[in-house]
């Protein structure tokens, strides 16, 4: 099925979007969807990546929503020839299932840039429900800079020797905590950062918006490749050295003190900035928990949550950092943190592992 729309409605070409997937269901629902803003124009909609390869011959889309379980050739393969061939933003379309969600993680690895989940019942509603989250998707995917994903796979180059003397110090230090906020992009941009950080990196709370389900078996894969302990983090669970806590997807996560510690609370509440868990949610809390003792970083990603967090970590005596427009993937977040003045330093990815390291040092306090 073709649906074109007219683009007379705005100023620059609409974005084109084919989406590829073996439910009838979600094809119609999402071009219905997409379709409802002047801004996106389904090129096509097809059931699996044969179909795809063929409509892509006469007209190619700027973004693919993509389903990874599919007759004749399975999404990961599909993504897979696309990044070889003409790199294209893909927005994965995952089942709530524990395959789904690790199918899904294989995905961003190989260069998916945004999920969007659907479940196996009430799949109608629950897309319709969720209307606004998939144009955002399309829009975020859209924008995309595709070859900085392929800079986070390969990872930051690593100053061994200065994390090592930095290292050093930190290790008489005690009760220092660094709060990272991310979404588009996020995934490659904390496996970058994480896999670069020594044992004795302080304790590390992270919101990466991602679904329920997702972030388990995303905080289980980074802790497989990193020298510091990665996991999901449960409600009371204790910040620790060498230790980096994923909040839950669908949960939001904050920061408490606990006499001389810190630990974290996992709880339910409305969305905040359309998201659950949310970064100003977790900001916030670091602000008001931990003060000076705290440094936040906002990494790439669309919209503006974590902004007004990072402000407010700022204004607490947070050290506080924004990645660069260059190795975003998305350069949403960090713009509005930088436009509100509540990120102190300005750094490309390749230099942040190294920043947690120096930035709860006396060079920062």
């Amino acid at each position: 099925m073709i649906a074109k729309r007219s683009s007379s409605h705005c100023a620059e070409p609409a974005i084109k979007v084919m989406v590829v997937d073996d439910s009838a269901v979600v094809r119609q629902v999402l071009t219905q969807i997409l379709n409802e803003d002047h801004e996106i124009n389904v090129i096509a909609s097809v059931s699996d990546p044969i179909f795809a390869m063929k409509r892509m011959e006469n007209e190619w889309p700027d973004v693919i929503i993509l389903d990874v379980e599919m007759p004749r050739m399975d999404g990961i393969t599909f993504l897979k020839k696309i990044m070889s061939e003409r790199p294209t933003p893909v927005v994965i379309c995952s089942t709530l299932t524990e395959k789904g969600a690790e199918t899904t993680l294989q995905a961003l690895q190989a260069g998916a840039v945004n999920i969007i989940t659907k479940p196996r019942v009430g799949l109608k509603d629950f897309l319709l429900d969720g209307c606004n989250d998939v144009v955002s998707a399309v829009k975020a995917a859209s924008t995309a800079k595709l070859s900085n994903i392929n800079a986070s796979k390969n990872g930051p180059p690593k100053s061994k020797s200065v994390i090592k003397h930095i290292s050093t110090r930190l290790s008489r230090t005690t009760q220092k905590v660094v709060a990272i906020g991310t979404s588009t992009g996020g995934t490659q941009a904390l496996e970058a950062i994480l896999s670069s950080l020594p044992s004795v990196t302080p304790g590390i709370v992270i919101v990466q918006h991602m679904p329920e389900k997702f972030t388990e078996m995303f905080a289980k894969r980074l802790d497989s490749i990193c020298e510091i302990e990665v996991r999901e983090a449960v409600n009371k669970d204790r910040v620790l050295p060498g230790l980096a806590l994923i909040a839950p997807g669908g949960r939001h996560m904050r920061l408490k003190r606990s006499g001389a510690h810190y630990l974290v609370e996992i709880f339910d509440g409305p969305v905040v900035n359309r998201h659950k868990p949310s970064v100003d949610v977790l900001f916030r809390s670091v602000a008001d928990q931990a003060g000076s003792n705290a440094a936040g970083f906002i990494l790439t990603g669309m919209g503006d949550d974590g902004a007004r967090g990072l402000n407010a970590m700022r204004q607490a005596g947070a050290y506080t950092v924004a990645q660069d427009e260059a190795s975003c993937i998305v350069f949403g977040m960090p713009k509005e943190a930088i436009a509100l003045g509540a990120a102190q330093s300005i750094l490309p990815l390749n230099k942040i592992a190294n920043e947690i390291m120096s930035s709860l040092t006396a060079e920062h306090l």
